[in-house]
């Protein structure tokens, strides 16, 4: 009989000083997990069984695409290793957040949370609310997807493509998740949160699943990093079927919450992270996925700017393909040396391709200063 884990509740209730630069770390954020179950058994353990990534993959089966490895001459040689880059570019929706979402749905559904014709509620800069909106469609429930004001036009057109209704919130004057909270309970919804939720975790774990079943033995696996989902399903995956394999999880520079709550062994904030990789600039990871990260990943490393403009430029002129700086992040950090010793075989995520044209190519023919944005 498979293990059900009961769907992750948090609260905000703690506080964190804010600098007038954005970048003072503080504190620890208030997200809590809720007990876990797994069949009749409760505990509080919030690492994530691999069974439940197995379970996920079941799900997601018909559903979302089982996305290539892609390899590159140049790239091996511009590296001096040898490269994979799993195309989530190509998945559903443009990035991976499809896994994830359409699992939760799917499994809170199974568990009789979700009703047809019931609501959910989610908050993301785009990727997640656009995996979330497509998959409520699938799986005929009513989706509100709270997104920043200032969310790319690509996403936010997307989102409402897939019939979910947007509410806009001030990603400077206002948090997104007491937004998110306040329009579920006026709508009597259930929050679907971006990344801390096992449901969700498991969903991202089936990359790292076809990563392992579909390349030679890897020495690391490099993963974007943003609020911690596809890195503590990557790195579960790894830990039950590739071991030896070093997970590394990569952040921008200026938003690299992940790389000092590890270093700190505690949940740290960054008050306004600025990057031109949107879909990282989370103010912290979750309790849930910081659990997994502090046992399952070997080091986090951080991606400057323009190393992460020169991944998005390489991937166009060598592979012809689009990915997005978010989705760019892992494959930099390769090209940087962070990842691996030369001779090494190495795998990098492509996480995500939805960037406007425009702004798209204003980044590879300016760089990215100009584009910079909290």
């Amino acid at each position: 009989m498979r293990a059900h884990l009961k769907p992750t509740s948090w609260s905000r209730s703690a506080t964190h000083s804010k600098s007038n630069s954005g970048q003072l770390l503080t504190a620890e954020p208030s997200r809590t997990a809720s007990t876990v179950n797994v069949g009749a058994v409760s505990f509080s353990n919030p690492l994530l069984p691999f069974e439940e990534i197995e379970a996920a993959a079941g799900r997601l089966a018909g559903v979302t695409r089982r996305t290539p490895l892609l390899t590159s001459r140049t790239i091996d040689e511009m590296s001096q290793r040898a490269v994979v880059m799993k195309a989530e570019n190509f998945q559903c929706t443009g990035s991976f957040k499809m896994r994830g979402a359409y699992n939760a749905i799917a499994a809170l559904k199974d568990d009789g949370v979700l009703d047809d014709g019931t609501s959910i509620v989610t908050f993301s800069s785009g990727n997640h609310g656009q995996a979330v909106a497509r998959s409520a469609q699938l799986l005929e429930v009513r989706a509100t997807v709270v997104m920043p004001s200032d969310a790319p036009e690509v996403k936010r057109s997307a989102v409402r493509s897939y019939g979910a209704t947007i509410v806009e919130y001030d990603r400077v004057a206002e948090d997104r998740e007491e937004v998110a909270t306040a329009v579920a309970a006026r709508l009597g919804a259930t929050i679907v949160p971006p990344f801390n939720n096992h449901y969700v975790i498991a969903g991202q774990g089936t990359c790292g699943k076809e990563i392992i079943e579909d390349s030679p033995p890897l020495d690391a696996v490099a993963v974007c990093l943003g609020g911690g989902g596809l890195l503590s399903g990557i790195a579960t995956a790894f830990s039950a079927m590739s071991p030896g394999t070093k997970v590394i999880g990569v952040e921008p520079a200026t938003a690299n919450d992940g790389q000092m709550s590890l270093e700190a062994g505690k949940l740290m904030v960054i008050d306004q992270p600025r990057t031109i990789a949107d879909g990282q600039a989370t103010r912290s990871l979750g309790d849930l996925t910081f659990a997994v990260i502090k046992q399952r990943v070997n080091k986090i490393v951080t991606v400057t700017e323009s190393e992460i403009v020169e991944a998005m430029r390489l991937c166009f002129d060598r592979l012809r393909i689009v990915v997005e700086p978010s989705g760019a992040t892992a494959l930099a950090a390769v090209m940087a040396g962070k990842v691996g010793s030369e001779g090494d075989r190495v795998a990098a995520t492509l996480s995500g391709g939805n960037v406007d044209r425009a702004r798209f190519a204003r980044l590879l023919v300016d760089g990215a200063a100009p584009e910079t944005t909290g």
